[in-house]
């Protein structure tokens, strides 16, 4: 790797049924196997890629938007769906981003939501090996 600007870390124990803790402390986290019987609470790593990924995009889509010297104000929802994989029987996720923008139209609302997408790290991280939806909305 090179040009690293930073790096983040975060260690699992126990899998889906344990739990996460970054090297800072402040992500401390027990995790709970959603389709699990348990009626434990916890998080769960789609629930955590859910909020990389939202915050990320976000990110990304306020960079293009300044660099178009638009004023908006956004809120990005990422869904993050546990899938059956047909192909080889067993898991993947999906990604559905809810992209709602003030300040366009939504004609812009769809392009900046394609640049986005386009620049964001998560969405060039996944490109290729995950189906991500954009579901863009002027407010």
């Amino acid at each position: 790797m090179s040009n690293v600007i930073f790096s983040s870390q975060a260690t699992a124990k126990g899998g889906r049924d344990g739990h996460v803790k970054s090297d800072d402390g402040l992500i401390d986290l027990k995790l709970v196997n959603p389709a699990g019987k348990s009626d434990e609470k916890g998080s769960n790593p789609e629930q955590l890629f859910a909020a990389g990924y939202a915050a990320c995009y976000d990110g990304a889509l306020n960079h293009k938007a300044n660099e178009k010297k638009k004023k908006i104000e956004s809120s990005i929802t990422a869904e993050v769906s546990f899938l059956k994989d047909t192909a080889d029987g067993g898991f993947k996720i999906g990604v559905t981003l809810y992209v709602e923008i003030k300040g366009v139209s939504q004609e812009e609302a769809e392009e900046l939501a394609k640049e986005a997408h386009d620049f964001c790290p998560y969405s060039k991280a996944t490109r290729g090996n995950i189906d991500v939806e954009l579901k863009p909305k002027a407010v």
